[in-house]
């Protein structure tokens, strides 16, 4: 009896180990701070979808967004595209499901059929360099899992936001202006700050 509980409670311990471990990561892979931002860099809405609706107040505002696109009842903005010394481009952001159901986000992870595990993720993200001509897509770890955003429960609840990242290869260190792209969302312009 006393091993049978012993041997619980180190599942227990190690259970709560791993789960701290991977909250961790996963808030140290969600960017900067913002500090890098170029000063004036202006917000890029895309026509498609309809005009503007006034948003929730979780959503941030325009002044400290790098790009807001619209795509029917949901918004991303994107706050935060740095360059770490490591050679990647952490993006990050927000997604608002201004509609009245639950949104899936089954079209954001993209077309691979022969790996497993992204799900509801934005694992079909891209970054575009128009200039090289080139576009990058989400990095995944050895067993093919996107070193991005899994949405908890497969999207986003009506009227709710959620926070997500992605990361990416980094384009040569003179290209700064990339277009982000995930689904069917509209690109949005985005500005790479930080350096080596």
């Amino acid at each position: 009896m006393d091993l049978r509980h012993t041997m619980k409670g180190r599942r227990a311990l190690a259970a709560v180990a791993i789960t701290t471990g991977l909250l961790l990561t996963v808030s140290g892979c969600g960017g900067g701070d913002g500090g890098d931002k170029p000063r004036g860099t202006s917000t890029s809405q895309s026509s498609k979808g309809g005009g503007s609706k006034p948003q929730a107040s979780s959503t941030p505002s325009q002044a400290t967004a790098l790009a807001e696109v619209k795509g029917g009842d949901i918004t991303l903005t994107v706050t935060s595209a740095v360059r770490d010394q490591g050679g990647y481009v952490t993006v990050s952001g927000k997604v608002t499901n201004g509609g009245g159901q639950f949104w899936i986000a089954s079209n954001w992870r993209g077309d691979e059929r022969e790996l497993s595990g992204n799900g509801a993720s934005l694992a079909g993200a891209s970054l575009i360099d128009s200039k090289g001509k080139k576009k990058y897509l989400v990095l995944r770890d050895t067993q093919g899992r996107c070193l991005c955003t899994k949405f908890d429960g497969g999207g986003v609840e009506a009227g709710r936001s959620a926070d997500w990242f992605a990361q990416f290869p980094a384009p040569p260190a003179d290209t700064t202006n990339v277009d982000f792209q995930v689904g069917s969302m509209p690109p949005a312009s985005i500005q790479i700050s930080g350096g080596e």
